[in-house]
Formats: C-alpha cells, sequence, structure tokens
C-alpha cells in the first residue's frame, strides 16, 4: 500500500506493524526441551490451514508494539499479566503476496495468569503444545524462521524475511 505525502507530494509506501506472542513452557514429558503454543489458522484469508504463533495482530494507532501482544494474546487465547521477553523485529515483504511491507515484532512469555484457549473459534481450528525441535506441518514461513532461531539460540535482534 502507499500513500502521498502532503507535504511533498512524493508516494512513499505504508509499513504496517504487528507484534507476535510464542508462549513458552518446558517440555510437558519432563524431558530437555521447550514447547511452543501454536494455533492452527482457519477463516482468515491468509495462512489459513498454517500452524502460527497463538497470538498475533496489527498494533493498533497509539499503541506499543508490547500493549498489542499483550492485547491480542488476551483477545486470541484469554491469557493476561504476560511477562514479555523481546525477541525480535522483523523487517518483512513478499513479492508473490499482498501483504505489503511489515515490521513484525516477536515477543516470548514464559509466564502468564489463564490457561491458554481458543477463544476465536471462526479463526482458530486447534491450539496445541509443540516441542520447538518437533515442530509440525506448514507452520506460517516467517514464524518458522523466528521459532527456528529461538531453538538454536541465534536468533538476531532484527531480522529480514522475504527480500
Amino acid at each position: 500500500m502507499t500513500v502521498t505525502d502532503p507535504a511533498t507530494g512524493r508516494t512513499r509506501f505504508v509499513v504496517v506493524p504487528a507484534s507476535y506472542v510464542f508462549l513458552l513452557r518446558e517440555a510437558a514429558d519432563g524431558g530437555p526441551g521447550t514447547e511452543v503454543l501454536l494455533q492452527l489458522r482457519q477463516g482468515t484469508g491468509y495462512m489459513d490451514g498454517h500452524w502460527a504463533a497463538a497470538a498475533a495482530g496489527h498494533v493498533e494507532r497509539g499503541e506499543t508494539a508490547p500493549q498489542a501482544a499483550r492485547r491480542e494474546a488476551l483477545e486470541e487465547v484469554a491469557v493476561a499479566d504476560l511477562d514479555l521477553t523481546f525477541a525480535t523485529a522483523m523487517q518483512r515483504t513478499a513479492h508473490d503476496l499482498p501483504i505489503d511491507e511489515r515490521i513484525d515484532f516477536f515477543f516470548t512469555a514464559r509466564s502468564w495468569t489463564g490457561d491458554p484457549r481458543i477463544v476465536e473459534p471462526a479463526k482458530c481450528a486447534d491450539l496445541r503444545w509443540f516441542r520447538l525441535d518437533a515442530l509440525p506441518d506448514p507452520v506460517v514461513p516467517h514464524e518458522r524462521f523466528v521459532l527456528t532461531g529461538l531453538l538454536h539460540g541465534d536468533l538476531a535482534p532484527l531480522t529480514q524475511f522475504g527480500f
């Protein structure tokens, strides 16, 4: 999407911001490793049938990225009081998809209040815990990139995807 700058008359592209929350916990089977809570997307028109962060969405006007992450977690999986840790900011584009230019803020949380559950069943077909080293297929590609970085411990604070 582009807009015209009224001061200069030049056309500029618009960057769409979004926040993502990966809820993490130690492996439920008592073994080593970390699990992540993922949702199976449906009815959204974007990456339906793919596994994705349990909570994610656009940053609204006047809202910070962490505020958006907390709001989305409450709206999508009914958890609050998240202890957010910043993971990465990702500049993203896709030349074959109508996603414009994006800046995605990824957070993790290992503590929160409430039991995660599906709040929006029209948009979420399933909600499950997966080990980071045994993710389901398919996972939204740019989210898989971040999850792989979390698994290996080599996720940079600033990442790019789709360029």
